[in-house]
């Protein structure tokens, strides 16, 4: 690497800490979380946030979006919802002078750097498949015309744990679309104290620009260049390979498990570790990398049987058990 581009990605690098920093500047606590929004947008995929509601998930994108100064939409979605709403549709125009009439495609929010599809459980099937192509091809087809997206593009899916009537669950192809899967907790006793003291009064917090959408671009490049041993790629085909239940040396797995992850998990567990090394401003992928994002990447691409729900046993066990060997 030349040494001026060498010094323009660290440039680049040195500013993330900043830009945690100005998001904690309104959101208290969830630094996990952040991360791994973060570790998503250098990856260059997609992530579904999962919590109960009042823990900031819209604040929170809204936030992230501002300091990093890309366009950002919301969309929320209710039963009604159709994928022209999502897409966009056409709409017949005329033009003034010929007096000649013509449809031209009206873009819909989708057309935005960061989108949050705000309980995306709670619309139709059809809606959700909306998204596929645009989560997995960064473009849309309308009328049988391709429409790219803008780029950067991240899509911040979130839904409610708690509420299961009215809903509807994402099918396990447009789970596996989505990079990470992020479980939001609730804030400690001290963070919970902070947010009521900081949101209860008149003040309100201007953040700072901290990168741009082009040098998003550029972080997402050098992301893709950190190096990575072959002794760690290894580990990680054996651990994606030991969540399938048909090829697995862990009795764990067979007794709990239907089937395990796809050939995609192990690309995202590689890639997630690459955008935790460069959050963490390290070019070298490191063991607690892989350990760390084991649970964001293989919590949604693990199918447990029925016994394992009856007993309570979640993926993120069955992973656990995984890490431990």
């Amino acid at each position: 690497m030349e040494t001026q581009t060498l010094n323009h990605y660290k440039s680049l690098v040195s500013k993330l800490p900043s830009l945690k920093k100005e998001i904690s500047k309104v959101i208290v606590g969830q630094e996990e979380a952040i991360n791994e929004i973060l570790i998503s947008l250098l990856a260059g995929g997609h992530c579904l946030l999962e919590g109960v509601p009042g823990l900031a998930k819209t604040l929170m994108v809204k936030t992230m979006s501002e300091a990093l100064d890309m366009k950002f939409k919301r969309v929320q979605f209710t039963p009604d919802l159709m994928p022209g709403d999502i897409i966009g549709t056409e709409i017949l125009e005329e033009d003034h002078e010929t007096g000649k009439k013509f449809f031209k495609f009206n873009q819909g929010p989708i057309f935005a750097n960061i989108v949050l599809a705000d309980e995306i459980n709670r619309t139709p099937p059809k809606t959700q498949a909306a998204l596929l192509e645009a989560m997995q091809e960064y473009k849309v087809t309308y009328a049988g015309t391709n429409y790219n997206l803008p780029l950067p593009f991240l899509i911040i899916a979130t839904q409610n744990p708690i509420e299961q009537a009215g809903t509807y669950p994402l099918p396990e192809a447009q789970l596996d679309r989505f990079l990470l899967y992020i479980k939001l907790g609730y804030p400690s006793e001290q963070e919970e104290l902070n947010v009521l003291k900081n949101t209860t009064g008149s003040r309100k917090q201007t953040l700072q620009t901290v990168l741009t959408d082009n040098e998003i671009l550029d972080l997402q490049k050098l992301t893709r260049q950190v190096h990575i041993s072959d002794e760690l790629i290894i580990r990680v085909n054996q651990l994606v390979r030991n969540t399938r239940p048909a090829n697995t040396n862990s009795s764990f797995v067979k007794q709990w498990c239907d089937w395990g992850a796809g050939p995609r998990a192990g690309q995202a567990l590689i890639l997630c570790s690459k955008a935790r090394a460069v959050l963490n401003e390290r070019f070298s992928v490191i063991p607690e990398d892989i350990e760390t994002l084991a649970y964001p990447v293989l919590r949604h691409r693990i199918a447990l049987n029925f016994r394992a729900e009856a007993e309570n046993i979640t993926t993120d066990n069955v992973i656990g058990e995984l890490l431990k060997k």
